[in-house]
């Protein structure tokens, strides 16, 4: 045994002398960039994109150590063409992301909100309420699972508490943040008059207005929730998944955002089935 521990003493002692100063240098350097690295993809809707990459050289290392030659030569060839793809799709949030680095500090990465989920659907339903009212108009965009900082980025950061006071201050007309949508993140007010991406489905009834758009466009690319508040009608929508519930009152939006955005993933999705079927579901 204490041959043994001498042996391993002496190996230690020797992989010790072999480390310079600059392989420390370097490896710290390394594992500071791939952690800035993971937090830029997470901040953006490419983070989907990753993991999908990540499947795909896993599967091709499976398929070599198999000998399965066939799908190991068509996925080393995708993969080979998707870096292409890559660089000419997501160009805007490489750009992006390099701007970010540009400008980045050694902030916090993790920032964890403990706020009650529904004192902030209240807020939301009483603001939205009130509006609807007083026909005032209205974009809230509820972040979810997928991350959507590159729309962030274009509106006003705020990272403000949720309160059916300040988002309707937000939308009241010819105020500087009212055109353009709210972000909340983490039952936070991420940011406000943000962009957001307009539909390209050309059957839409022609009623929608640019507001209604921006919803399914934006549910279309992710799986944010959004509420909107026409301003010519005072109608409250329900936007998921690309598909948007009209005419809803406070108290069904209330259960629609309560039983979209519980935390268990499945019995979430299941509550929201049960939902469609018990409304009239529109597009």
């Amino acid at each position: 045994m204490g041959e043994i521990l001498s042996t391993l003493s002496n190996l230690i002692m020797q992989f010790v002398k072999m480390v310079r100063p600059n392989d420390i240098v370097d490896v710290l350097i390394v594992t500071f960039v791939f952690i800035k690295l993971a937090a830029l993809v997470k901040e953006t809707r490419a983070e989907q994109l990753l993991k999908g990459i990540i499947i795909l050289l896993l599967a091709t290392q499976a398929s070599a150590l198999l000998q399965l030659n066939t799908i190991n030569f068509i996925l080393r060839n995708t993969m080979q063409v998707g870096v292409v793809a890559i660089l000419v799709v997501f160009q805007p949030e490489l750009r992006r992301a390099l701007e970010k680095v540009g400008r980045s500090t050694f902030a916090n990465l993790f920032n964890v909100e403990n706020e009650n989920l529904d004192e902030v659907i209240d807020e939301i339903v009483k603001a939205a309420n009130f509006m609807s009212k007083e026909r005032i108009g209205a974009l809230i965009v509820i972040e979810r699972d997928t991350k959507i900082g590159d729309i962030i980025r274009t509106g006003i950061e705020m990272e403000a508490k949720v309160s059916a006071e300040l988002l309707i201050n937000i939308f009241i007309p010819n105020t500087p943040l009212h055109d353009g949508a709210v972000i909340i993140r983490e039952n936070k007010i991420k940011a406000a008059a943000c962009l957001l991406p307009l539909t390209q489905n050309e059957y839409l009834n022609k009623e929608l207005g640019t507001r209604h758009r921006a919803a399914l466009g934006i549910t279309e690319s992710s799986d944010a929730v959004v509420v909107v508040v026409s301003e010519e009608s005072g109608k409250i929508s329900f936007t998921l998944n690309g598909d948007m519930t009209r005419n809803l009152t406070a108290e069904t939006l209330k259960k629609a955002l309560l039983k979209t955005l519980q935390p268990d993933g499945k019995s979430r999705e299941n509550h929201l089935k049960v939902w469609r079927d018990k409304l009239k579901w529109k597009k």
